[in-house]
């Protein structure tokens, strides 16, 4: 062995020797590190014990404390305690059923009725097909301490999966007894939560009417702060609607719960909607902004908004106009069904109200066999519309293909407008009926409108002008009656009046090809010798007297045809004879099946 491993040899047997030394010298340190050991293994000890009893206790605290405030039947399927950092708790499956009647004195506080021997009857009582309130994960932090007699304190709870299905108000109408103290067997703390959050709710309001689907409200997040038992909960949600599909930010005031009949639990708050795509809805198109302020019950809702759809259009057309509105609604939040009591509305430059009804009806042959999108049958929509300072062009633009439309004037329009649900196109599936004036018209077309300049100036017995006449300053009025339907305008009886002359028409028009077909009578102030003039009105002169009728210098019938970009005037010589079997038909084919369109208005 040489000189470096005996000396290696002697460091190691020094160190052994030392540490021996050194535990020979301080046993009180083995004492000390034992008893250290021993005080960690108690405490884990206690812990779990502590765990073990906090966990059921917790958990019958929980569903004691659900029980007494909804006055219902209170299911959890799982709840777990972690005492890191404080008292960190997690539960899964908690489900709260709608109120039903049990005895006042039913002890509810330690678990689910059906989970204790004998109270099969008493979860039978409180059956229904869904629950109330279902929430698939909730978890919150408190602190480990707490005093005796006074409600744990929770800052925030999360929840995650929640979802609300209120049934209608006919499930509560028998009332409930469950409003009595529960009778817990032995004393339970309370509770005391700031606030609660929630990422992915959902709402559903069902309805007992028959053919109505319920309405169902999809929250991306939740948040509600202020919680109390017998007051207002502030609340701020983010929905995302289905249709048309937009964005809504709401604040506002929740509550108090009413536990007899919670959809009549009092709900208050301003909402924003944003970026709502008309386009979901067969035939109109924009993009919708909308804010206003709502109140009421969770079932019944009154709202005062406004919106403003800067691209509003029709398809197929696909003309952009502003549109905004002020409206007054109630709202039966079960089914959507809205009763409007006014719309203040102003599309471009023309003012209207509006008053009626939106309701959802049932697609025919039973909800969910319609093909989509009109599963459940879609929106009627019926209105009293009252045109009070309208322009003819902003409604013309909207129907037009070029942009340009074929009249403007002043207009006032007093009708009833209906459009029934269905996969046609808005202005196909629209009816409309009656009755306009239409004030300082013009036809945009200078072939028209220099038609017009010499029916007026050889009404008036001055055909000398003929030549030097500025058409722009000559202007018409019309008045009378109409019904559209299945895209056709049907005019029966339809006055048009200029300076000299008085025509009175009655035929259709066609929304989408723009065809016209009338027949009727012009009227002119001036006799037919006038109205020509000159040499050839001398040669005219003895039909004067044939021409004459009814106060009229000259009566012809005449016809309108072609379509709005060109339309032909003539007169109708087989009427000026007196045969009245040779009268055109006044309704205007229909430029894709040659078939006569109804042109029957609403019933």
């Amino acid at each position: 062995m040489g000189d470096a491993a005996i000396i290696e040899v002697k460091r190691e047997a020094g160190l052994v020797a030392g540490r021996a030394s050194f535990w020979r010298g301080n046993r009180w340190f083995r004492w000390v590190a034992g008893g250290v050991l021993l005080a960690l293994v108690a405490v884990g000890a206690i812990v779990a014990v502590l765990l073990h009893r906090i966990e059921p206790m917790l958990r019958a605290s929980i569903v004691a404390e659900l029980e007494r405030r909804f006055h219902a039947r209170v299911e959890l399927d799982s709840f777990q305690v972690s005492l890191a950092s404080g008292l960190w708790a997690e539960g899964k499956g908690l489900r709260i059923w709608p109120p039903a009647d049990h005895p006042k004195d039913q002890d509810l506080s330690s678990g689910t009725p059906a989970d204790r021997p004998g109270d099969e009857s008493a979860a039978a009582a409180y059956h229904s097909d869904k629950p109330l309130i279902q929430i698939d994960e909730f978890r919150f932090h408190a602190p480990i301490h707490f005093e005796p007699g006074k409600p744990i304190h929770i800052p925030v709870v999360e929840l995650k999966g929640l979802n609300v299905d209120l049934p209608p108000r006919t499930h509560f109408s028998h009332g409930s007894r469950g409003a009595g103290a529960l009778n817990p067997g032995h004393p339970l703390p309370g509770f005391r939560v700031d606030s609660i959050i929630c990422d992915g709710a959902h709402l559903t309001m069902e309805t007992s009417k028959p053919g109505k689907q319920p309405l169902e409200f999809p929250i991306a997040q939740l948040r509600l702060t202020s919680i109390s038992e017998s007051g207002a909960m502030e609340f701020a949600a983010t929905l995302t609607n289905p249709r048309p599909v937009g964005t809504i930010n709401s604040t506002g005031n929740f509550g108090p719960w009413v536990v007899a009949d919670p959809g009549e639990s009092a709900v208050a708050g301003d909402y924003r909607f944003e970026n709502a795509d008309l386009g979901g809805f067969k035939g109109i198109a924009g993009i919708l902004h909308s804010t206003g302020h709502y109140e009421g019950t969770l079932r019944d809702v009154t709202v005062d908004g406004q919106t403003e759809t800067p691209d509003f259009r029709l398809e197929p057309f696909d003309k952009p106009l502003l549109l905004t509105t002020k409206f007054h609604a109630k709202v039966d939040a079960t089914n959507g069904d809205t009763w409007l009591n006014p719309v203040d509305a102003m599309l471009g430059r023309s003012h209207f109200t509006a008053t009626g009804q939106v309701v959802r009806l049932p697609a025919a042959g039973g909800g969910s066999q319609a093909p989509a999108p009109y599963e459940f049958g879609g929106r009627d929509i019926a209105l009293k519309i009252d045109v009070d300072r309208g322009r003819i062009e902003d409604f013309l633009h909207l129907m037009s293909h070029t942009g340009t439309p074929m009249l403007t004037g002043a207009l006032t329009v007093n009708a009833n407008l209906h459009i029934p649900p269905g996969q046609e196109a808005v202005y196909k599936r629209l009816s409309v009926k009656g009755s306009f004036s239409l004030d300082e018209a013009e036809f945009s077309s200078t072939k028209v409108q220099g038609r017009i300049r010499q029916l007026s100036l050889r009404g008036l017995g001055r055909p000398g002008e003929l030549k030097s006449a500025d058409p722009k300053q000559v202007s018409s009025s019309m008045r009378g009656d109409f019904q559209m339907a299945g895209g056709v305008v049907t005019l029966p009886a339809l006055s048009y009046t200029v300076p000299g002359a008085l025509i009175q028409l009655k035929g259709a028009y066609g929304v989408e090809g723009g065809t016209l077909k009338f027949t009727g009578t012009a009227k002119m102030q001036a006799t037919v010798s006038e109205m020509v003039g000159g040499w050839k009105g001398l040669l005219l002169s003895p039909l004067d007297h044939y021409l004459k009728k009814d106060g009229a210098g000259t009566e012809i019938p005449i016809h309108i045809n072609g379509t709005r970009e060109d339309p032909e005037f003539g007169i109708d010589f087989s009427r000026l004879r007196g045969n009245k079997s040779t009268q055109p038909d006044t309704k205007p084919q229909d430029e894709q099946t040659g078939e006569q369109p109804a042109a029957n208005g609403p019933q």
